[in-house]
C-alpha cells in the first residue's frame, strides 16, 4: 500500500480527547478531507450510536465499527478520527500498522469535564462517570500506545495548539 492509498493521519484516543475537533482542523491545514468513523457509522446504520448500543448491544456496534474502520483505512485519503473504543478490536489494531497514528491523550479529570454526561456517549452513562471514564482509560491506554506512532497531550491546550503539536510530531 502506498501513502496515496491511505489516510494521511489517523487519530485515536479516549472520548473528549478532541479527535473530531482536531481532526477537522488538521484536515483543513493539510488541504485534505476529514472523516470521523462515528459519523460514518451513523450514516451507514441510519441511527445514532446510542440507539445502536441500546437496540443491538455493544458487540453489534463494535462489529460495525470494525468494518467501517477497515473500509475507511482502505479508502479515505485525508485525516481519519476513530471512535474511542475502536482500538479494542485486534483486527483494527493490525489494520492500523503502517499508518501514521496519533494518540491524543487526555487525563481522567479533563476527559470527564469535556464529555460531561452526554447521552451520545453510551459507555460513559451511569452513576459515576469519573470512575467509568478512569476504568475505560486504564483499559485502553496500552492499546492507544500500541497503535500510535506519536502521542500528543491535549491537556491545557486549545484545539489549534494540539493541531500544531500533532503536525510537529508527524511532519518531518
Amino acid at each position: 500500500m502506498s501513502d496515496v492509498d491511505r489516510p494521511q493521519l489517523v487519530l485515536v484516543g479516549p472520548p473528549g480527547a478532541g479527535k473530531s475537533t482536531v481532526g477537522a482542523i488538521l484536515a483543513a491545514r493539510l488541504h485534505v478531507e476529514f472523516a470521523d468513523v462515528d459519523e460514518l457509522i451513523v450514516d451507514r446504520a441510519g441511527r445514532s450510536i446510542s440507539d445502536i448500543f441500546t437496540g443491538d448491544g455493544e458487540q453489534a456496534f463494535r462489529e460495525l465499527e470494525e468494518q467501517v474502520v477497515a473500509e475507511a483505512l482502505q479508502s479515505h485519503r485525508g485525516v481519519l478520527a476513530l471512535g474511542g473504543g475502536a482500538v479494542l478490536s485486534e483486527s483494527t489494531r493490525k489494520a492500523l500498522r503502517g499508518h501514521r497514528v496519533v494518540f491524543l491523550s487526555v487525563t481522567t479529570a479533563e476527559g470527564v469535564r469535556r464529555t460531561g454526561l452526554s447521552a451520545a456517549r453510551p459507555l460513559l452513562a451511569g452513576v459515576n462517570p469519573r470512575a467509568t471514564f478512569k476504568a475505560l482509560l486504564d483499559a485502553r491506554l496500552p492499546l492507544y500506545r500500541e497503535v500510535a506512532t506519536a502521542e500528543v497531550a491535549t491537556e491545557q491546550r486549545t484545539p489549534e495548539q494540539v493541531t500544531d503539536a500533532v503536525l510537529a510530531a508527524v511532519v518531518p
